[in-house]
């Protein structure tokens, strides 16, 4: 198991000015995106920063679901710098960037698909020492202060991929819940949607003692290992703050309660799909963000077309655990259970249509698109989505239920329409 650093409270923002000072720091980058740059999260930084006499630059050029151009312009400037530390304020996006930054800079001999996920890159595993990263999530959603995962989309192919490393995972995540306190209501809804699938995915995933085969060496054991017991209390943990939470906390943004313990759910679904890892609503998720056409979703101040990640993973969530459910049917009804289903009377053969009974239940409560049919697809799209899918093998094969084309067709299919 490997988990960051975590430090939880209302305004502990304050202190990583001293954790900087305490680790020895001289030159940092502060990495951030246009629109948080003016926002509440990144003055709190900036005071601290200011207040402990801590010598930075700043980097607010992070793209919104980054690319592989955007990486590289973050990795250049980090390059430039001769960075000794890092600070991350923002969602999934910053995080992710500033990791690959820290990773490149540390190896700057290395051409940039060295460590992108096979069969994109050539997945080769980091053996070079990474500078301190310190992450201020902003958003309630990727889990991304504890693992060792940067997404980005690689234009090239039109598909979203990785890298995933424990190397890279940050060194401390600093959970401030007043950080999303300035997150408009879609926000927090797809990003609450993205907990919602770390936590049923890995729980569902394959079990851990199921893959093979074992790696020959440990430095090749992968971050995601299917599902295992530790991995499984997080997850179910996140299952349940996210059942008695998230609605509130997208109706009402004045409920502190609902958006910190939101914000909490998202680091311990982190710290469950971080090393179990995640399989087919992710697998699939990446081509529906990586092809979009016009979408622009409501609350998001963007200048490109834009699938918001949490969005284009759930919206396929009902048709993937129907179609997993066949294989540990227990788990699919315990999740249909925490979720609000009643399942006094359920057989468990019925298991997957209850899960996925529930799921559009609790989307269409809560004003979700119907389908990917309402984000711009239509069935003439399936061909080129089930191609982007295919490359995702680090998670799909993590998929209880193995998957052929014809079913990945038939997956898009039933999630065209939602209800």
């Amino acid at each position: 198991m490997a988990i960051s650093n975590i430090r939880y409270g209302e305004g502990v923002t304050k202190e990583i000015g001293m954790d900087l000072q305490n680790l020895g720091a001289r030159r940092v980058c502060l990495m951030t995106d246009k629109n948080l740059s003016k926002l509440p999260p990144v003055n709190a930084v900036l005071n601290s920063l200011a207040k402990y006499g801590i010598n930075f630059q700043m980097y607010d050029n992070v793209r919104v679901e980054p690319t592989d151009q955007s990486f590289l312009d973050a990795i250049q400037f980090a390059k430039r710098g001769e960075f000794d530390a890092y600070v991350a304020v923002g969602g999934g996006s910053v995080i992710d960037t500033c990791k690959a930054a820290n990773l490149y800079a540390a190896s700057p001999s290395s051409e940039f698909l060295d460590y992108v996920n096979a069969p994109i890159g050539k997945g080769k595993p980091v053996t070079v020492p990474l500078k301190p990263l310190i992450a201020v999530p902003t958003t309630s959603g990727t889990g991304s202060e504890t693992t060792g995962v940067a997404i980005f989309d690689f234009k090239e192919l039109k598909v979203k991929t990785g890298i995933a490393s424990r190397a890279i995972k940050p060194t401390l995540g600093i959970i401030d819940p007043l950080h999303t306190l300035s997150m408009p209501e879609r926000i927090v809804a797809n990003s609450g949607f993205d907990v919602l699938c770390h936590a049923l995915e890995s729980y569902t995933a394959l079990p851990y003692n199921e893959r093979s085969p074992c790696p020959s060496n440990p430095i090749n054991r992968p971050a995601y290992q299917g599902s295992n017991p530790v991995s499984d209390v997080w997850a179910l943990h996140a299952l349940r703050i996210v059942a008695k939470y998230l609605k509130r906390a997208i109706r009402n943004p004045e409920d502190r309660e609902a958006r910190a313990n939101m914000h909490l759910a998202s680091a311990f679904a982190g710290i469950g799909f971080g090393n179990a890892g995640v399989h087919l609503c992710h697998g699939m998720s990446y081509p529906i963000s990586g092809l979009v056409k016009t979408y622009k979703p409501k609350d998001y101040n963007v200048d490109h077309p834009l699938v918001p990640h949490g969005l284009s993973v759930v919206l396929t969530s009902p048709a993937v655990f129907a179609f997993t459910a066949q294989i540990h049917p227990e788990r699919h009804l315990e999740a249909a259970e925490i979720l609000g289903a009643d399942i006094r009377t359920a057989r468990i053969k019925d298991a997957g249509l209850i899960l996925a009974d529930t799921l559009r239940k609790f989307l269409f409560d809560l004003n979700v698109d119907d389908g990917l049919a309402a984000i711009g697809y239509s069935k003439a799209d399936i061909p080129a989505l089930v191609k982007g899918t295919l490359p995702q093998e680090r998670v799909t094969k993590l998929s209880p239920r193995p998957q052929t084309e014809e079913d990945l067709c038939a997956l898009f299919e039933a999630s065209m329409k939602l209800y």
